[in-house]
């Protein structure tokens, strides 16, 4: 393997063992309570941050160790590689302003949110400037990275309206009422297409550098 193929793949590993030690974080609590395990993989899954993580994992793990399929070609197509670099941006950015201080998590659970919530975006963000192609990026491709987010939000909000509990504490119906929950949603989406804005603006300078680098003599 290429030297930049063992560090991307380092990092996959790493983004691994990340969610593996939250699973399992997930799955012992849930049988000190003698609750169902189904329910707690469940619940593990209804995190944006998880599902996000997931796939900044396989996008490294093909980057690194993928043959050549339709899955590799998709998920490091710099569309989606792209937009989901914008979306563990955003996980990063919520949990250091709207999360962090309502919780002071020891031990493997430090460890677990540390790597979820700083190591894992700041690495993928290295990968995304290094590795993947600039210079095709348009605005359609926002618009189409923000099918993720409005798609969570109405999973959320619909499956916290079933069972009473939702994931995140700042669109918890329940306490804040849906004008608040509402309002707080779409302070995120501002937020994810203001980073999505910034990825464009950056793919496309970088894009322009690296075309005209190649023209000159």
């Amino acid at each position: 393997m290429a030297r930049r193929e063992v560090v991307i793949g380092l990092a996959a590993c790493l983004g691994w063992s990340a969610l593996a030690i939250q699973m399992y974080l997930v799955f012992f609590a849930r049988w000190q309570e003698q609750a169902s395990l189904i329910g707690g993989l469940i619940n593990f899954f209804s995190y944006f941050t998880v599902l996000t993580n997931t796939l900044v994992a396989v996008v490294l793990s093909q980057a690194a160790f993928g043959k050549a399929s339709a899955a590799r070609r998709f998920f490091l197509a710099p569309a989606v590689s792209s937009g989901i670099a914008a979306s563990i941006i955003l996980v990063g950015l919520a949990y250091s302003l709207l999360l962090r201080h309502l919780w002071h998590p020891q031990g493997w659970q430090w460890l677990a949110d540390e790597l979820l919530h700083d190591v894992m975006p700041l690495l993928f963000v290295a990968y995304w400037w290094c590795c993947v192609d600039k210079g095709s990026l348009r605005l359609k491709h926002l618009a189409l990275w923000l099918l993720y987010p409005l798609g969570y939000f109405a999973f959320a909000l619909l499956r916290g309206h079933s069972i009473g509990v939702y994931p995140y504490p700042f669109i918890d119906v329940s306490k804040l009422g849906y004008a608040q929950v509402v309002f707080n949603a779409l302070s995120i989406l501002f937020g994810f297409i203001a980073i999505g804005g910034v990825i464009l603006a950056l793919d496309h300078w970088q894009g322009g550098r690296l075309a005209k680098a190649r023209t000159q003599p």
